[in-house]
């Protein structure tokens, strides 16, 4: 590569911090999260955990699965180390070729994808949902909806396409606030469009079909800026595009195991009492708040840095990386596992109760989901930071095997917890969420045992101390939780806007607990901060 190509190569990468660029990106991230929950609060009054309300999780939740592996999933972790080599080698050039040949040959696949689910939308039902075969109106709902929300797969593939080229050039805070235009969308449809529909949850569908559209719109011009817009290529010989499809395959089981385990949990729950699979949508939304801020965040500013620091031979700075970023999630991940398991309840309560579409019912049976989804925050954050210690070094086959593991604990967790011989010890849907945090646990162990034994990933010096303030502070902020939640025994006797203060008071003197412990056990921000050099 010339010296004159490189320096451009360079130069639009700046170099920040990993502690900023997870700032950032955890911000941007938290903005959309926050609108999330206030979406999930519209949704609750404006759908009950009915029937209608099941079949538009399901619709919804199949295409977004998906998404998960052609956008943020494994197409990312496939494309993102794949464009750190092209740029090393050849600059801005050669990476626009590859990005216009990438574009070309996702493009032409969602096509062909989304015509076939159109087409095929009852099968996708019966696939996704069997339990629903046994309720027409149910099904013929679920059907209807995939043909409007599918779709959404194209645009939003697109738009993760978009977010990974933005993401290499270390462009975060763009990709991180699109999806805020998804929860903004499906905030108007259900305040707006929905009384116009006899069954508002059609209104929502639509919501998702508009928000995949704008989300892509809306990050061309930052590509353009770049000069990194894609003109897309049908090129399926191009070396690229053979070497990201080689690495994406087995990817799709070693980054979406989570996923996978999730939908599994939908088919079994479409067996279970109508609202099951609403009860497990709002508990899994709030398990997902500290993984979509932080584990998201830290995976995604961590993964551009790996790819160049293996590239540039660099195994002290990967290592660094990686040691970095377990700490971090860790540091976020405990705490939001021992709170949500405390206050799970209460939580529930204020932000979906109100005593007709959301019942006490209702809320108890979240609540139970909700622990069993908290008590696996850490691993499925853990994981988020150590698959990426693979993908970076383009091993996919490590992280292959086993997802495929974890899927097969799950299938037979899920039977035990779910189906056991005697109805007295079912777990019902909180059994799907328990049987879905036991096999995160499971993925995430031998994820870091594969790294410790390539030695790709060893503890550093700064661990023990580390570790021991963050079980002291969590156990000081449990008691403070226990003690708060025992002196207002009856959270759904309080008034809605009482309800709301009462657990943000609650939450804060946690969180202030938990911070001003850590810091009396000398632990102090700059402890934080990392720069991703090669």
């Amino acid at each position: 590569m010339s010296e004159s190509s490189q320096s451009q190569s360079q130069s639009t990468v700046p170099r920040r911090g990993l502690l900023g660029s997870s700032i950032v990106v955890g911000t941007m991230t938290m903005l959309s999260r926050v609108l999330g929950l206030i979406r999930d609060v519209v949704f609750s009054r404006v759908i009950r955990a009915d029937g209608f309300a099941d079949a538009f999780f399901v619709a919804f939740k199949i295409p977004n699965f998906l998404r998960r592996l052609f956008a943020e999933g494994a197409f990312s972790q496939a494309f993102i180390p794949v464009l750190a080599e092209y740029r090393d080698k050849g600059g801005n050039a050669v990476v626009r070729e590859l990005t216009d040949r990438v574009a070309g040959a996702l493009g032409s696949v969602l096509i062909l994808l989304t015509i076939f689910a159109v087409v095929a939308a009852p099968m996708f039902t019966a696939v996704f949902a069997p339990g629903f075969l046994n309720d027409p109106e149910k099904f013929q709902a679920t059907s209807d909806m995939i043909r409007v929300t599918f779709p959404y797969l194209l645009f939003i593939s697109l738009t993760g396409l978009a977010g990974g080229i933005l993401n290499s050039f270390d462009r975060f805070a763009v990709p991180a606030f699109t999806p805020v235009w998804l929860n903004v969308c499906l905030i108007g449809a259900a305040l707006v469009a929905a009384p116009w529909f006899a069954q508002p949850v059609y209104a929502l569908a639509w919501g998702v079909f508009a928000a995949g559209i704008i989300q892509l719109l809306f990050q061309l011009p930052f590509l353009a800026a770049i000069h990194q817009l894609p003109r897309p290529r049908l090129d399926w010989g191009h070396s690229g595009v053979r070497q990201i499809m080689v690495l994406m395959l087995p990817a799709i089981f070693g980054v979406s195991v989570s996923q996978i385990n999730l939908l599994l949990d939908t088919v079994i729950a479409s067996f279970l009492p109508t609202g099951s699979v609403s009860w497990l949508y709002y508990s899994d939304r709030l398990a997902e708040l500290p993984l979509g801020v932080f584990g998201v965040a830290v995976a995604t500013v961590i993964l551009p840095g790996l790819s160049r620091q293996h590239v540039a031979k660099s195994p002290a700075a990967f290592n660094g990386t990686l040691n970095w970023a377990a700490r971090f999630v860790l540091l976020v991940a405990l705490p939001a596992s021992v709170a949500l398991v405390i206050i799970a309840e209460p939580v529930l309560a204020a932000l979906f109760y109100d005593g007709v579409e959301i019942s006490q019912r209702d809320i108890a049976m979240s609540a139970w989901s909700l622990r069993a989804y908290a008590l696996g925050v850490v691993a499925f954050m853990l994981i988020k930071v150590l698959a990426p210690g693979y993908f970076a070094r383009q091993d996919m086959k490590s992280p292959v095997r086993i997802g495929i593991i974890a899927m097969a604990a799950n299938m037979v967790m899920n039977i035990a917890f779910v189906l056991p011989l005697h109805h007295y010890f079912a777990l019902g849907h909180s059994g799907l969420a328990l049987a879905t945090t036991m096999s995160a646990f499971l993925n995430a162990g031998l994820l870091y045992r594969g790294l410790r034994r390539q030695q790709v990933f060893v503890p550093d010096s700064n661990w023990r101390k580390f570790i021991g303030a963050l079980i002291f502070a969590n156990v000081i902020m449990a008691v403070v939780l226990l003690i708060g939640v025992e002196y207002v025994p009856d959270w759904f006797s309080l008034g809605g806007i009482e309800r709301l203060l009462s657990v943000l008071v609650l939450c804060f003197a946690g969180l202030g607990m938990y911070l001003l412990v850590l810091l009396l056990c000398g632990l102090r921000p700059a402890d934080f901060r990392h720069t991703a050099t090669p």
